[in-house]
């Protein structure tokens, strides 16, 4: 559990730097909100990271083992990519910091696929809720980390330093990657490229059934749309819809959202494994529905403290809870063989909202305002809420 909540950590500091800190820099620096919407793309490797997966199940680098080898490749190369990323001038180079910003997406996705990987490798099934819970505690607290610091020091020193001290906070991650024990293979890796390429799809699919397959697909594709689909211009409405400054941002991220995420990492494995899946999973996409709500009611509002940390507080809170649960799904439906193709593949899916989408996200702000698009991405969580019932009511693996 330790080395989970370690890794988690790892992961969680590169999202932001591509998706949400990379939105405060272009506001700071005042590029157009469109193009700050497209900046969505940047993170398409987190939804085309499957296409990969083959090459990480089939081939390992001749250290540390098939899983981990992998893992302190990739955090040592984020560490180069983010601290040289935060040197480019966003107005003078635009097209290097993308190219960089893309890079950066890429190493994490992959970084992302091997941790997943070792997670369905390493973890019983009795382990598997708790697991993912201290997994995706790390997770959020490196992304609290990487919000409040970086937004909280933006007005002070230059990104150049923000970025290279993200860099330095991986050295977390490659600690846990040494500490961890190299999951036992139980299940004969693909031998080819060619089996590795073709096996996970039809594994899947043998085991589950088309129906099966195809429910848990549609599942993964639409439980976190909404709330992903509205990550793609969260800081521009609150500094540009709400009038917020970054201190103001960080501050309440830093207290009221770590306190949101300690309270839900605290309870997420245990009220998952007592409730069980279908009443969780339903729940909490409820509560985490009702984050977009309360951005609704802050749109109307104006810069009102109060709503934005209730805001931030049932963010944080409903989405630990949340992804606990939808991420114990996942786990009980991939095959330790070729868990990094197939784990890469549903948590592809479920980042649609944000990176494919995302761009969408200006021209529903223009045609409707800053409430109606939370209005929006609320109700965009409804298929999702009714497809969770039904996966954890059909699916044998989903318990």
């Amino acid at each position: 559990m330790v080395v989970l909540l370690l890794l988690g950590f790892s992961g969680g500091i590169p999202l932001y730097l591509t998706s949400l800190m990379l939105q405060a820099w272009m506001t700071a620096v005042g590029v157009k909100l469109d193009r700050i919407a497209d900046l969505s793309l940047v993170g398409l490797a987190y939804t085309f990271k499957f296409a990969w997966g083959p090459l990480l199940d089939r081939y390992h680098l001749p250290f540390l083992g098939r899983r981990r080898g992998w893992c302190l490749a990739l955090q040592l190369s984020l560490m180069v990519a983010i601290a040289w990323m935060g040197t480019i001038d966003p107005l003078t180079e635009p097209m290097w910091l993308a190219g960089l910003a893309i890079t950066v997406a890429f190493l994490s996705a992959s970084q992302d696929v091997i941790i997943d990987a070792y997670k369905v490798d390493i973890l019983a099934p009795h382990e598997r809720t708790a697991g993912n819970a201290a997994y995706v505690l790390g997770y959020r607290v490196a992304m609290l980390v990487t919000g409040t610091l970086a937004l909280g020091l933006a007005d002070y020193v230059s990104w150049a330093w923000i970025y290279g001290s993200m860099a330095v906070l991986l050295v977390i991650g490659i600690v846990g990657t040494l500490l961890a024990d190299e999951p036992v293979v139980t299940a004969t890796p693909p031998r080819t490229l060619g089996a590795a390429l073709v096996r996970p799809f039809l594994e899947f699919f043998e085991r589950l059934g088309f129906g099966g397959a195809v429910l848990i697909l549609a599942f993964a594709a639409v439980y976190r749309f909404g709330d992903y689909f509205a990550q793609a211009l969260i800081i521009p409405f609150l500094k540009r819809g709400s009038g917020f400054d970054f201190l103001d941002i960080a501050l309440i991220y830093k207290i009221v959202g770590f306190a949101g995420t300690a309270i839900g990492g605290l309870f997420a494995g245990s009220v998952v494994a007592r409730f069980g899946l279908r009443r969780t999973l339903v729940t909490f996409g409820v509560l985490a529905a009702l984050t977009n709500v309360m951005y609704v009611w802050l749109a109307l509002a104006g810069k009102s403290f109060p709503i934005f940390c209730a805001a931030v507080f049932i963010d944080n809170a409903s989405n630990m809870l949340a992804t606990t649960a939808f991420l114990a799904v996942l786990v009980g439906v991939c095959s330790p063989a070729v868990s990094a193709t197939q784990f890469a593949l549903l948590t592809s899916l479920s980042s649609v909202g944000q990176r494919v989408f995302g761009p969408l996200a200006d021209d529903v702000v223009q045609r409707v305002g800053w409430d109606g698009f939370f209005t929006v991405t609320a109700l965009l969580a409804i298929p999702g809420l009714i497809m969770a019932w039904w996966v954890a009511k059909r699916v044998p693996t989903a318990t």
